[in-house]
């Protein structure tokens, strides 16, 4: 079992920046790849990156390459999604989740755990 706790969101104008963090307990965290997910109201739940055990490897969503990043810390048992350059249609509430196997999934239904979320609002 792996429990998953978001923090860092909050409110931020347009072009400004937050970090957030998915700090995990429970199993060995570097077995797992990482991803982070987002749900704006009315809408599914959409991939925006992720991260491989190692961290040698990444994936992310088009609307988001060049203006996040997403890293890890094992030592920490944490993973950041640094996110600059933030536009209004980013505001979501965003998750993290973990896989046991290292495939970069991008659908929800293939992670296994996942952590309450935080929101992100960004204003025009």
């Amino acid at each position: 079992q792996v429990h998953l706790v978001e923090s860092g969101g909050g409110l931020v104008q347009a072009g400004g920046s937050l970090r957030l963090s998915c700090a995990a307990s429970g199993r060995t965290f570097s077995n797992y790849a990482v991803a982070w997910f987002r749900q704006a109201p009315g809408k599914e739940r959409e991939f925006v990156a992720a991260i491989s055990w190692s961290g040698l490897n990444t994936n992310y969503a088009d609307s988001v390459k060049g203006r996040f990043t997403i890293s890890r810390d094992n030592a920490k048992n944490t993973v950041y999604l640094q996110m600059n350059s933030l536009k209004p249609e980013d505001t979501a509430v965003h998750y993290c989740a973990a896989s046991i196997t290292n495939t970069l999934w991008r659908i929800p239904g293939r992670y296994d755990y996942w952590g309450q979320g935080t929101q992100v609002t960004v204003s025009s």
